[in-house]
């Protein structure tokens, strides 16, 4: 498999009380479906992310066109439609709007809150946690 297709397999976190706090009560609470999930995730970011912000690509995806070390502004979060199973944020690219997962991607130069936000999305990723 080329290296290039998807992001590397992290370990996986150490386990953090704030976080696993936060994404419990504040993000998914009373999130009882895969579809609630999703939703609150999708609110939870929409919410927290400060747009537009810069943001590097840390790796290549086979669905993405960003390349590994990329930098790019991140304009809004993609549909609610288009992260029923994963994240997207939308980005300008050759000149139209375009999803990439937010996994994909970190902040650069951006607040505490888009920050925290994304390493939030992250750590639920890398606990190997799904909708």
């Amino acid at each position: 498999m080329n290296p290039q297709t998807k992001l590397p397999e992290p370990k996986r976190p150490a386990f953090n009380h704030a976080r696993e706090h936060r994404i419990e009560q504040e993000i998914v609470a009373d999130a009882y479906t895969s579809e609630e999930r999703a939703i609150s995730w999708h609110c939870y970011l929409d919410d927290k992310l400060r747009f537009p912000f810069k943001a590097k690509c840390i790796a290549a995806r086979e669905i993405s066109p960003l390349k590994k070390g990329e930098e790019i502004e991140v304009l809004g979060m993609a549909s609610e439609d288009d992260c029923m199973h994963e994240m997207f944020v939308s980005i300008r690219f050759a000149g139209r709007k375009l999803g990439v997962p937010l996994a994909q991607i970190e902040p650069i130069g951006a607040d505490a809150a888009t920050r925290e936000a994304v390493a939030d999305w992250r750590y639920w990723q890398r606990m190997g946690r799904e909708f």
